[in-house]
């Protein structure tokens, strides 16, 4: 039987619900006027959903300065079987509990009409809710922005104004809909239009699911005590620019960001994990444990093989890398940052948990490289390490080399990275040939699962 979305009045009971198990035993002072919780690329990720509407209500209820929460695009996820077939409940409902927790508002992203095709529909649907929408995606049929790009919150005697920008991949976007969205380049846009958007602001949020690439062109055009959230590219990390922070807030549910406006006129930021076993909202972990018992197959329960133990997204995404070398007898391997959707879990692994860990199938493609361009391939690599901001590119690689090296390096990646090498490697020029036989999902399984 399909589940319903819960009424108000359930919706309700959820935050209360959530506060009560949060243990939370009253206020703390602040120097903040004014805090942003922030989260992007959520994707669907039901295993931490509950946690984070937890630790949202925890974060507004233990401190006395106002808040807004910031959905920064990619909330919903088609590769989540169990949110397709059901009409995301679980990622409506969350959406539901926000404007009951503090101010919402919500900068679409590319995945956002994977369950909804038309973009418009979903609009119209979360400024029922009471959720703020920004976004400068333009719909072909009439000419207009399926939202304003910019609006502005009234907090006591402070106002914010909140401006989203889009990412221009077309390609990224669900197919059906390409031919109705119309996506102007995020820092075009900025530099044509922003200064025009923030006249007259008080504290001013930019909300840009462009990526990296698209950011550091915008970062010079905020006022001074600006924030700058970033998405898309699946990044985890504060950068500080004198009074103003610019901060990427991890993917899959598992970290969000607390950016605080401070009294000197600052902007301050930091990120939260969020545990497997955090505090959950009671009412929500059971919609989510409801929808899964209504909507998997016995097929998707079915357990793949075990995780001797938990790795986190970048350690799974070089083990990953390097299995791929093993399995053609290359050098070295390589995967796109965003076929990865979470980090391998320890333990039993279930056909509908791989799946949220490798996203996407795909070929296997092989090319030979000189050591001197390897090593720069590599050095762009792995950007879920601390790194200057000039050095971030948006679309990464996780890459390894399991041995030794020579001066003629045989590398391995996906078919979606050879294809679109430019962003990925940085060059348009590598020859690829197919690894036949051998398949992302299928490799990747019998590297990271035991029997």
């Amino acid at each position: 039987m399909p589940l319903l979305t819960p009424s108000r009045r359930r919706v309700l009971q959820i935050v209360g619900a959530s506060a009560v198990a949060t243990g939370l035993t009253g206020m703390k002072r602040s120097e903040a006027t004014l805090r942003v919780l922030a989260v992007s690329d959520m994707h669907s990720a039901y295993e931490r959903t509950a946690r984070l509407l937890a630790a949202f209500a925890t974060e507004v209820r233990a401190s006395p300065a106002p808040h807004v929460i910031a959905i920064n695009g990619d909330l919903f996820e088609h590769g989540n079987v169990a949110a397709v077939r059901s009409g995301g409940v679980v990622d409506w409902a969350f959406l539901e509990a926000l404007p009951g927790i503090a101010p919402t508002v919500f900068n679409l992203g590319n995945h956002d009409n994977d369950l909804t095709p038309d973009l418009a529909e979903v609009v119209t649907r979360l400024k029922a809710l009471g959720i703020h929408v920004v976004s400068t995606i333009r719909d072909t049929r009439t000419g207009r922005t399926y939202a304003e790009p910019s609006t502005t919150l009234t907090l006591g005697d402070r106002a914010l104004r909140v401006v989203g920008l889009a990412t221009n991949a077309l390609g990224t976007y669900p197919a059906a809909s390409r031919p109705q969205l119309d996506i102007p380049a995020a820092d075009d846009w900025a530099r044509a239009h922003l200064a025009e958007a923030l006249t007259g602001a008080d504290l001013v949020m930019v909300m840009s699911h462009a990526g990296v690439a698209a950011d550091r062109g915008i970062l010079p055009l905020l006022p001074d005590g600006a924030l700058l959230v970033g998405g898309h590219n699946h990044l985890q990390f504060q950068h500080q620019q004198g009074r103003s922070a610019y901060v990427h807030t991890g993917s899959w549910t598992r970290a969000y960001t607390v950016a605080e406006y401070r009294s000197d006129g600052s902007v301050t930021a930091v990120s939260r994990d969020i545990a497997l076993d955090a505090p959950a909202s009671p009412r929500l972990a059971d919609l989510i444990a409801a929808t899964l018992a209504a909507h998997l197959t016995e097929e998707e329960r079915a357990v793949l093989g075990t995780s001797p133990h938990a790795l986190s997204l970048g350690d799974t995404g070089r083990a990953v890398a390097a299995g791929f070398a093993r399995a053609v007898g290359a050098d070295a391997g390589f995967i796109g940052h965003t076929t990865l959707g979470t980090g391998l879990p320890a333990g039993p692994v279930s056909r509908y948990v791989f799946d949220s860990v490798v996203r996407f199938d795909g070929k296997l493609m092989v090319a030979t490289v000189s050591r001197d361009r390897f090593d720069g391939f590599m050095a762009r690599a792995n950007q879920d390490r601390p790194m200057p901001l000039a050095d971030r590119n948006g679309d990464f690689l996780y890459g390894a080399a399991p041995g030794a090296l020579g001066d003629q390096v045989r590398i391995v990646t996906t078919d979606w990275c050879a294809n679109n090498q430019a962003e990925y490697f940085g060059t348009a020029d590598l020859v690829f040939e197919e690894a036949p036989g051998l398949r992302v999902k299928a490799v990747a399984a019998s590297t990271l699962l035991t029997a």
